[in-house]
C-alpha cells in the first residue's frame, strides 16, 4: 500500500552488500559454526573478488589510476580470505598497470616482480616487466626478461597450448596470438641488442625510476628515497604471500617467498644507486649555486667600492678657467688697463 513504508534496505555501497549479508547473520560462536555458514561466507568472499577486480579494471580503463590501485590493494590486502594465486597474480600485473599510469614505475616493477614469484610463467606478468624496464633504460634487464619471454613462445609453439593447465589464465592472451607475437618478439630484441652494442646499456633515467623532477631539491629527493626504501625493502616482499593459495603443485610458499626476495633486492639497490647518481648531481649544483653567489657578492662590492670611491675624490678644477685668472685676479682686458709710456710723454 501507499501508507505502508518500504522495508528495502538501502545499499550505499555495492562491494559491501556481501560483507553487510554476513554482517546481519548472528554471530555464532566459532567453534559452533557449521560447515554451510563457512560454505556461504565463502561464496560470498569469492563473488566480491571479481566485482572488485571489473570496478578496478574500469577505473583504469576510464583513467582513474589512484581509483584502481585503492581497488586492487583492497583485494591484494584483505585481512579475511585467502586468494588463489593466479587471481593474485593478474590482480597485482592489473595494479602495476595502474602504477604505470600513475606515474609511480618502482612500484610498478615491484608488482611484476611479484607476480613472477608467484608464477614465473605468467606471460602479461613477463610482458609488462619488461616494458617497465625499458620504459626507465635498464636495456639490459629488458633483454633478459624478453628472452624468457621467447623461450616461453617456443613452448607454446612446440606444445600447441599455453603454458599451464588449460583452466589457467593468463590475463587474455590467446594461443592464435603467439605466432604473431613471437615475430615481434624477435624483431625487438635484435633492435634492443643493437642498443646494447652501442653501448646504450646502462642509460637508466634514475629521475624517472624515483619519481622525482631534474633539478630537484634535495629534500623532495630525500622524500621519494625514505618513502621508496620504505615500501620496496626486501624484508617487506615476503608480506603479500601470506594470504595465498598456491594451486601448483611443484611450488611451494617458501621457494615464492626466494624468489620474490630476491627480486626486491635487485630493485634495491637499483633504487640505491639511483639514489647516489641523483643525490651526487644535486650536490654539484648546490656547489655551484654557492659559487655562483659568492662570485655575485664579491662583484656586487667590488661595485660599491669603486662608487664611493668616486665620490669622495675632491674636483679637479677645469681646465678653461685658468687661462683667465692669475694669482687669483682676474685679469684687465687689453684696452683698459694702465696708461701706457708714451701716452704719458
Amino acid at each position: 500500500m501507499c501508507g505502508r513504508p518500504s522495508r528495502r534496505p538501502c545499499r550505499s555501497d555495492s562491494f559491501s552488500s556481501s560483507s553487510a549479508t554476513a554482517a546481519a547473520a548472528p554471530s555464532v560462536p566459532s567453534g559452533k559454526t557449521s560447515k554451510s555458514e563457512a560454505v556461504s561466507q565463502l561464496l560470498a568472499h569469492v563473488k566480491l573478488l571479481p566485482r572488485r577486480r571489473a570496478a578496478a579494471m574500469a577505473a583504469l580503463d576510464a583513467g582513474l589510476p589512484a581509483e584502481a590501485v585503492r581497488h586492487f590493494t583492497k583485494i591484494l590486502e584483505a585481512r579475511h580470505g585467502v586468494l588463489p594465486h593466479p587471481f593474485a597474480a593478474a590482480c597485482l600485473v592489473g595494479r602495476a598497470a595502474a602504477f604505470q599510469a600513475g606515474g609511480r614505475p618502482a612500484d610498478a616493477i615491484a608488482d611484476c616482480n611479484r607476480s613472477l614469484a608467484l608464477d614465473l610463467a605468467y606471460i602479461p606478468a613477463l610482458r609488462a616487466h619488461a616494458d617497465l624496464l625499458q620504459s626507465v633504460g635498464a636495456v639490459a634487464d629488458c633483454l633478459r626478461d624478453l628472452d624468457h619471454l621467447k623461450l616461453l613462445y617456443d613452448a607454446t609453439l612446440r606444445d600447441g597450448k599455453l603454458p599451464g593447465p588449460r583452466w589457467w589464465p593468463q590475463g587474455g592472451v590467446r594461443y592464435c596470438e603467439i605466432a604473431g607475437a613471437y615475430r615481434k618478439l624477435t624483431a625487438r630484441i635484435q633492435g634492443l641488442r643493437g642498443r646494447v652494442a652501442a653501448g646504450e646499456a646502462c642509460n637508466i633515467d634514475y629521475y624517472l625510476l624515483l619519481g622525482v623532477r631534474r633539478g630537484c631539491p634535495r629534500s623532495e629527493l630525500e622524500r621519494a628515497h625514505l618513502l621508496l626504501s620504505l615500501k620496496l625493502k626486501p624484508d617487506r616482499a615476503v608480506v603479500f604471500g601470506e594470504r595465498l593459495e598456491l594451486m601448483d603443485e611443484h611450488r611451494d610458499l617458501e621457494a615464492v617467498r626466494d624468489q620474490a626476495c630476491m627480486s626486491a633486492l635487485l630493485l634495491y639497490r637499483m633504487l640505491q644507486k639511483g639514489y647516489s647518481f641523483i643525490m651526487s648531481a644535486v650536490l654539484d649544483e648546490e656547489a655551484a649555486e654557492r659559487q655562483r653567489a659568492k662570485d655575485a657578492a664579491a662583484a656586487a662590492a667590488a661595485l660599491a667600492a669603486k662608487q664611493e670611491a668616486a665620490t669622495q675624490e675632491p674636483p679637479q678644477p677645469m681646465p678653461g678657467k685658468s687661462k683667465n685668472t692669475e694669482s687669483g685676479r682676474p685679469r684687465s682686458p687689453p684696452g683698459r688697463g694702465a696708461p701706457s709710456r708714451r701716452s704719458a710723454l
